[in-house]
């Protein structure tokens, strides 16, 4: 388990346990169960723009409609065919995956009038990701409560290719540099690496470790919400501690696992800021959190105040200043690379072939890159008005939506940590 200081930054690990554990966890997760923040607009049918998508059971989007029977060759079902136990393997992990993937995309008649008249509430401003295009027929509100993050037999190949073309062409890395743990690496143990990563500027170096704490952070997830039985009369869901090893135990890792976990520290730091740094622009008394339900509204505004302010008031917070401090042409140039990698991971959200994990990957991502907007729009948030439109700033609910939902898959992750932790201990 990872203890004490993060690079790049004053803070350590048990001042943000301490105020995520007992102070932000249990209010987000109060503040994401309402209706403002339960509703996420999103388009799941847009076809992956970088390579053919063929899931791992030879059918895109196997977590939706893998394999149906009449497309199974008949020598599989019988079970004659000679590589019968591997394919039988491949359509049972595709029914699992079909079945613990799909999207639940009821909503009630009353919804749906209700979130029609929240669209007419929005509109937008220059974006660190490929946000949906909310106006197309494709795209569809999707209650989150109902579909939890959690494991989903999404793995092997399929999801391997996800964040390898994420780390491998996204993150300022040269193709000879090696990643730990990557195949068919050169065996020095991360360290040409970990060489390379120090020697790069504090801006590059973020963004990998940002990656890297999402990853991490969705990974944590799948490993607290796994599917521990499954029989015809319950589901039971729990953490697997095996899994949970075997991605993030110092040994099992050779090392790799606390780097993980330190990563997605530097991922909270970085979304707390963020979400310090828009108490201006949520403080305003002419900014809602519109659903037509006036005191519910109301109420709902001042949880969201109480958090942001307690964000506000952590004394460790991540410097922002030392990004794109340099040279003002060459900040500018990087800021953009920047904002252009981010937009590009967030297009690769549209290649992942289990619709749950699509869902829950654009979140996120529109999540964290809402919330390097808002760190990089500093001087524009200073300058809203009390009253009126903020014209230089501003966040449409969707942005709003996903940054308060990304935050809180984080603190959650943090929060599992320690429930991993406690098992640990006892075992």
């Amino acid at each position: 388990m990872v203890t004490g200081y993060l690079d790049d930054c004053t803070c350590d690990v048990e001042t943000i346990d301490a105020l995520n554990n007992y102070e932000l966890f249990p209010r987000l997760n109060e503040l994401l169960q309402s209706d403002y923040f339960r509703y996420y607009k999103v388009n799941l049918k847009k076809p992956c723009p970088f390579w053919n998508d063929n899931s791992h059971c030879g059918i895109r989007d196997c977590a939706v409609k893998p394999c149906p029977s009449n497309e199974v060759p008949d020598g599989i079902r019988s079970g004659s065919y000679k590589y019968s136990e591997e394919a039988n393997n491949l359509a049972e992990e595709c029914e699992e995956a079909e079945r613990l993937g799909a999207v639940d995309g009821s909503l009630s008649e009353e919804t749906q009038e209700a979130v029609l008249r929240w669209t007419q509430h929005d509109d937008s401003s220059d974006s660190f990701c490929e946000a949906d295009d909310i106006h197309s027929p494709d795209a569809e509100y999707v209650d989150l409560l109902l579909n939890p993050e959690r494991y989903t037999g999404y793995k092997g190949p399929d999801a391997w290719k996800i964040w390898n073309s994420i780390y491998e062409e996204n993150c300022f890395k040269p193709q000879t540099v090696k990643r730990p743990l990557a195949s068919g690496r050169g065996d020095d143990g991360g360290h040409t690496f970990y060489n390379w990563l120090k020697g790069v500027c504090v801006e590059k170096r973020a963004f990998y470790r940002l990656i890297s704490g999402l990853h991490a952070s969705i990974n944590i997830h799948l490993s607290a919400r796994y599917l521990l039985q499954d029989t015809w009369s319950e589901k039971k869901w729990g953490p697997n501690v095996t899994e949970f090893q075997q991605r993030f135990d110092e040994v099992i890792t050779r090392g790799e696992g606390p780097r993980r976990l330190k990563n997605l520290y530097f991922l909270y730091l970085i979304e707390l800021r963020a979400l310090s740094k828009a108490l201006p622009f949520f403080e305003r008394p002419v900014f809602q959190l519109y659903t037509g339900n006036k005191i519910h509204d109301a109420e709902i505004k001042n949880l969201l105040l109480e958090i942001l302010h307690l964000a506000k008031s952590f004394p460790l917070h991540f410097d922002e200043n030392s990004f794109f401090a340099g040279n003002k042409k060459e900040a500018a140039k990087l800021k953009e690379e920047f904002r252009l990698h981010f937009k590009n991971i967030s297009k690769i959200m549209d290649c992942v072939g289990c619709f749950k994990c699509r869902l829950w990957g654009k979140l996120q991502t529109q999540g964290l890159g809402t919330a390097l907007k808002i760190l990089f729009s500093e001087n524009l948030i200073e300058k809203i008005p009390e009253s009126g439109p903020s014209y230089g700033f501003q966040l449409t609910r969707q942005e709003i939506v996903a940054l308060f939902n990304a935050f809180g898959r984080i603190s959650t992750s943090v929060k599992e940590l320690e429930n991993f932790r406690t098992i640990l201990r006892n075992m």
